[in-house]
């Protein structure tokens, strides 16, 4: 790690965060490298290696950054669950990830190889966070339905945790897909992320 100030230290991280977020919407995962990321800091190539030493692990970074984020806007639900509806309830968790593009793309496409290239110590920071997030859904369960058992509540966060893997190629299609399935004579439609979360929340959400 560079010296410095933890502040002038995070406001590195934070930027070449905001670098490889750009080149990732832009050119997806393979077209992320040091060099693009290089490209639009104040930073050197050998000095982002001081902050992160793969490609995969600054992805890594940017996904953790979008986890907190959601785990923040979770928490904020938990106080007034106890007194929403199913069909409330799954408006309220659904709104939190209707702008999470970048959050689930990375989470259905890359994943893998990313925990693959990443330090252990990297990727139990990024764990901690997934922890966070299912307490977080756990509580929110538990303030809604308070004679929830353990069981419910650790089914309900599989399942939609395992939902969430699955969300963005619904919603998002390029043009070469959507060009296939045509000739391919498959019918498609691109739901919006809230709608598919929505939906499938109706079905997950037990009844009070």
């Amino acid at each position: 790690m560079p010296k410095g100030s933890p502040e002038r230290t995070e406001r590195r991280k934070c930027e070449i965060l905001d670098a490889c977020e750009k080149v990732y919407k832009a050119q997806g995962f393979y077209g992320v490298n040091i060099k693009e990321i290089s490209s639009e800091v104040s930073l050197t190539r050998p000095a982002i290696y001081n902050y992160f030493e793969t490609k995969e692990e600054i992805l890594l970074g940017l996904l953790a950054r979008e986890y907190e984020i959601w785990c923040g806007q979770l928490e904020k639900i938990i106080p007034t669950a106890c007194g929403y509806t199913a069909e409330t309830l799954s408006e309220k968790i659904a709104h939190t990830l209707e702008n999470k593009e970048i959050l689930l793309r990375i989470l259905n496409m890359n994943l893998f190889e990313i925990e693959l290239n990443s330090r252990v110590e990297r990727l139990a920071e990024f764990k901690k966070l997934y922890l966070r997030c299912i307490t977080a859904l756990s509580d929110i369960l538990r303030a809604y339905k308070p004679d929830v058992t353990g069981m419910e509540c650790e089914d309900f966060c599989n399942s939609f945790c395992a939902l969430l893997f699955g969300v963005y190629p619904f919603a998002f299609h390029t043009e070469k897909q959507k060009e296939a399935m045509k000739l391919a004579g498959v019918k498609f439609r691109e739901p919006t992320i809230y709608q598919m979360v929505y939906k499938s929340l109706l079905k997950l959400i037990p009844n009070k």
